[in-house]
């Protein structure tokens, strides 16, 4: 054999074996990676105290249909909240029970301007305990020498003690009755004290009085145009540190199952 021959069967040999081996990896290609699980998202929420109950079973509803999300709730007074994320607490979303504390965190720029939307409502109502005999019916019954106290929110904090003081002004009551107030931290504070007879009277939300276990009646609900519209916006915080769980949570909370859980617990849905 000459030196000719051997080279083309070399050369032969080594193409044969090249295409076996490309054949040979299209046929066993690698499998595909494994899909990887959705990492867990805390997402903090600011939110008013008054919307506790239906906050709580949101969050139940919520975390069956997102269980890589884990809502984490600060409830209180609005003003206390809007102080909190003024001073750095962990907050993606804020939800409030009045414009006004909104509007000072957006003019400080700590609200997603374009997040935000008023989403439910609420009344302002005058409850008394449910075995009260003395026969409120107005808010001008507070004025009456049978009620020695009755209880309101903050008027520097709580937006339902800044309503119920707008309210009683209107009414030309404030000046007669405000040495009788007692004043709470925040509405669910308020609604305790009258349930459990401390007041004879208080001034809350009318989801508050009728949340489960209230042990108040309703007398009375502030007249129209008495105080501003009970609306509550919410929005994404510009320092958001999951802004987009923030903003599926908030298309969430707008859509027809919240609001069905919303209206549940006496809200109305914002227009």
């Amino acid at each position: 054999m000459n030196k000719r021959t051997l080279w083309i069967i070399i050369g032969m040999l080594a193409i044969a074996l090249l295409a076996a081996g490309c054949g040979g990896g299209a046929k066993q290609a690698p499998p595909a990676p494994a899909a990887q699980p959705a990492q867990p998202v805390e997402l903090y929420v600011s939110a008013a105290a008054s919307l506790k109950d239906a906050l709580a079973e949101i969050q139940t509803n919520y975390q069956k249909k997102s269980p890589n999300v884990k809502l984490i709730y600060n409830l209180a007074a609005s003003g206390t909240l809007q102080k909190q994320i003024e001073q750095g607490a962990p907050a993606d979303i804020f939800f409030s029970a009045a414009p006004k504390q909104m509007n000072d965190l957006e003019a400080k720029n700590l609200v997603n301007k374009a997040s935000r939307k008023n989403l439910v409502e609420n009344k302002l109502v005058l409850v008394v305990p449910e075995n009260s005999t003395l026969g409120l019916s107005k808010f001008e019954d507070i004025t009456k020498a049978g009620v020695q106290k009755f209880a309101m929110g903050e008027t520097a904090t709580v937006p339902a003690g800044q309503y119920g003081q707008q309210a009683l002004q209107k009414l030309g009551l404030w000046d007669k009755v405000k040495d009788k107030a007692v004043f709470g931290k925040d509405v669910r504070t308020v609604l305790t004290y009258v349930s459990t007879g401390n007041v004879e009277a208080g001034i809350v939300y009318k989801t508050d009085a009728v949340s489960p276990g209230a042990k108040v009646k309703i007398a009375a609900t502030a007249p129209e145009g008495s105080h501003d519209p009970v609306i509550y916006p919410v929005a994404v915080l510009s320092g958001a540190k999951q802004p987009k769980a923030a903003e599926e949570f908030l298309a969430y909370l707008a859509g027809p199952e919240c609001k069905a859980v919303f209206e549940k617990y006496g809200f109305t849905m914002s227009k």
